[in-house]
């Protein structure tokens, strides 16, 4: 199967939504602090996901991982490498999501993710001047530049409206921690540390090529070659999240939890949101300081279901990227973008911009129109490259 970008962008919006989604499931999660269904969530999406998706689609996949290390381990490691300082990026942008809201929180952190994760591989192998010169290069370039201005417009929106929302408006939102000087500064990092990632699927391209090799001699559609790579750079993921997770857990002490301890979910909405009480009996005294067993099993269910919603946007995000052709890099930048828009849709349904000015609200919207453009414009630069290789290859032939 050849390039196909417009399906590329369906695969990435798709995978958009999912990562859009996964901190829903938090706002389930009763009376459990938020180091621990972190960490419980982070072994869902990246300890369990990854191999099971794989060996179900890729055939003799850990065959491939061991080839892949044998023949060239510096490819192996460098993944896992940049998947551990991915990780990084993963525990700040929780923390940003905390800080600023779903909607906020992912426009800033996610908006400069695409651009590091766009604009520094090419650069790093020489072939940002190339395609520079390129129409369609050209065209892709714009599309970036149009989501970091959506991410401008976003990040106005945000000063604004620390400046409008009363208290109580952020605690019916579940926005019980928003604070927008530390978040932006967060946002920030967690932007900049999260474009690993990108690094470490493109230092995974060995891998990929193995496994596209197997899948077309099994009879089996390219479009899983990416799911190999995704078991390593998670893995590496895995383990910054685990040892800050960890530390936390013990700092707090945490740990008790995981059987039943109380503790605060920062994540939750307003106690007074009716459907939102804490969970306890006031005719039984044993569950004023303990979690009902029926609640800390759907706690677990919550946990893992964000995990599992979690890893599915890089599922479709490596099935995009498959179709993008040439420009694959620029994948990056249609997966944040879309991740974006749904995660200020929730934002809309989740009221987190409920008591704010037209002004701010014009700010928001202008936002998201520019973020929705900059995937349009990315889609179409690879679909004109595309198109020209077609003709250029007829008219040799």
């Amino acid at each position: 199967m050849g390039p196909n970008p417009f399906l590329g962008v369906i695969f990435h919006w798709i995978g958009g939504f999912c990562s859009a989604t996964n901190f829903i499931p938090f706002r389930g999660i009763k009376r459990w602090s938020w180091e621990v269904y972190w960490i419980i969530q982070g072994f869902a999406a990246w300890i369990v996901a990854p191999p099971l998706l794989a060996y179900i689609f890729v055939p003799h996949v850990f065959t491939i991982l061991r080839t892949a290390y044998a023949s060239n381990p510096k490819d192996v490691l460098y993944a896992l490498l940049f998947g551990a300082l991915w990780g990084v990026g993963g525990i700040t942008f929780g923390l940003a999501i905390r800080y600023l809201g779903i909607a906020l929180g992912y426009a800033i952190a996610l908006g400069l993710c695409a651009v590091f994760g766009t604009l520094v591989p090419p650069i790093y192998h020489g072939q940002i001047i190339t395609f520079a010169h390129q129409t369609s290069g050209q065209i892709i370039l714009f599309g970036v530049l149009v989501c970091l201005l959506g991410v401008a417009v976003n990040g106005a929106a945000g000063y604004s409206k620390e400046n409008e929302i009363t208290p109580e408006e952020k605690l019916e939102s579940g926005e019980l921690d928003f604070f927008f000087g530390r978040g932006i500064a967060i946002a920030v990092l967690a932007g900049f540390m999260s474009s690993f990632f990108a690094f470490g699927l493109d230092a995974g391209k060995p891998i990929a090529a193995l496994a596209r090799t197997q899948l077309i001699a099994d009879h089996r559609l390219d479009l899983w070659a990416n799911l190999p790579v995704l078991i390593v750079v998670l893995w590496g993921g895995f383990v910054t999240n685990f040892i800050w997770s960890a530390i936390l857990i013990f700092q707090n002490g945490s740990i008790r939890q995981f059987a039943g301890e109380p503790g605060l979910n920062p994540m939750r909405a307003a106690p007074t949101a009716g459907d939102t009480l804490v969970d306890f009996d006031p005719l039984d005294a044993s569950t004023y300081d303990r979690v009902a067993p029926t609640t800390l099993v759907a706690n677990y269910l919550f946990a893992a279901l964000a995990g599992l919603i979690w890893y599915f946007q890089f599922f479709f995000y490596s099935m995009g990227q498959t179709k993008m052709g040439k420009y694959d890099f620029s994948s990056w930048t249609l997966h944040m973008a879309s991740i974006i828009i749904f995660a200020t849709l929730w934002g809309l349904v989740l009221k987190e911009w409920h008591g704010t000015s037209i002004r701010t609200r014009l700010l928001v919207t202008a936002g998201l129109i520019l973020l929705v453009g900059s995937t349009f414009i990315v889609g179409y630069g690879n679909y004109f490259h595309a198109v020209k290789e077609v003709v250029s290859t007829a008219a040799i032939q």
